[in-house]
């Protein structure tokens, strides 16, 4: 399937490992040209030398978290192009009881998680409606319609990710530009599944026999029953950038494994 998207300028947070690096990938691999971000600027540049290869690739180091650092990429990535499709992948989340959450703790999760996406957004979403082309996808959580009760502050700022995905959708209603939430659920990245694995070994079991107890215990409502691939996230990202997903806008589309238990 050809998604036209040759050419095309991504910008992707968050994007030096996990869901964003392995989006960048696909992005790459359709041709696309693509701006790697991340707060460490060795990491951006690490990530890029090894990206290259596969096509156009820019890095640029800034904290999305910070209203300067965000200014500073905005500015950068005009002098690049006009941006074509803005995927806000940058997240943070810990595991911790409601009661234990800091206050300082609550707005860092709100400026990480929601604030980054809603200052790139005002940036660019007004040149995309100009122009009459142009997406943006905001990776939001299946925590954000199924809470999770060691994980409430994540959940709260991924709720607000998909509203405002809705919300940017109906303000470029009657336009060629879209705007969606992907919602992945548990996805084995490198870094979360080297902490399966060695959680695995703590309590003694295989990897295969813990991953198939997990979701028996703690996700039984997975129809996977397994984790997600960070390709198969990518690649449903990719694909809502693309033409062919043009009819698909204010969406919250889940990619989750079935584990949010309900129709719709």
């Amino acid at each position: 399937m050809e998604l036209n998207l040759k050419d095309k300028l991504v910008l992707i947070t968050g994007s030096t490992a996990g869901i964003g690096k392995g989006t960048a990938v696909s992005f790459l691999k359709e041709g696309a040209k693509v701006i790697i971000n991340g707060r460490s600027d060795e990491n951006v540049k690490a990530t890029v030398k090894e990206l290259s290869a596969l096509g156009t690739v820019y890095g640029i180091a800034a904290d999305v978290a910070d209203k300067a650092e965000c200014e500073k990429l905005i500015n950068k990535v005009n002098e690049i192009g006009d941006l074509d499709v803005l995927i806000n992948n940058t997240g943070v989340f810990t595991v911790k009881p409601f009661v234990d959450v800091t206050d300082e703790e609550w707005l860092d999760y709100y400026q990480i998680n929601v604030m980054s996406a809603v200052r790139l957004s005002k940036a660019f979403l007004p040149k995309m409606i100009e122009r009459n082309a142009g997406r943006i996808i905001n990776v939001a959580s299946e925590a954000g319609i199924k809470p999770y009760p060691e994980l409430i502050p994540y959940g709260i700022s991924k709720t607000s990710l998909i509203t405002l995905s809705r919300g940017l959708a109906e303000v470029a209603k009657g336009t060629n530009v879209t705007v969606n939430s992907v919602l992945p659920g548990p996805t084995w990245t490198e870094g979360f599944g080297t902490f399966i694995t060695d959680l695995a070994k703590e309590n003694g079991k295989d990897l295969d026999t813990f991953i198939k107890e997990y979701f028996k215990n703690d996700q039984p409502t997975s129809l996977i029953q397994r984790f997600a691939t960070v390709e198969e996230v990518a690649d449903t990202i990719v694909f809502i950038a693309s033409d062919k997903a043009s009819a698909i806008n204010g969406a919250a589309q889940r990619v989750e494994g079935g584990i949010i238990h309900s129709i719709l």
